[in-house]
């Protein structure tokens, strides 16, 4: 009994409102989130347009990874893809939209929020 009654007595105050708001929504765009599509986002927001091979040499990834995380981003309509021929040789070239620049900068802000609050 005298346990509890201790426990009770050092148990932490409530966080504050401010806290409680960024950590019930702890990550905002649970589709940027994930790494290798944050990367992705992140390269196409700093570069006007990346080719496929530039894309997975810059990002150390294999064609699968890049080819199926680049599929989520295009349906959402995050990423552009355009494919074209150079030659005889495809060519797959990728942008980022004016949703996915938006979705980026809504990520960010969010992710910034979540350091603050955390912050002593």
């Amino acid at each position: 009994m005298a346990k509890n009654a201790a426990r009770k007595a050092v148990s932490p105050s409530a966080p504050s409102p401010r806290v409680m708001r960024v950590v019930t929504h702890p990550v905002a765009d649970t589709l940027i989130h994930e790494r290798t599509r944050l990367a992705i986002v992140s390269s196409l927001a700093v570069n006007e347009s990346l080719s496929f091979s530039e894309l997975k040499n810059l990002l150390a990834i294999t064609d699968g990874n890049l080819s199926i995380h680049a599929r989520k981003l295009e349906d959402a309509g995050y990423v552009l893809c355009q494919k074209s021929f150079e030659g005889r040789t495809p060519k797959t070239t990728f942008s980022l939209s004016s949703a996915g620049r938006e979705a980026l900068r809504g990520y960010l802000d969010h992710m910034e929020r979540l350091i603050e609050a955390a912050r002593p």
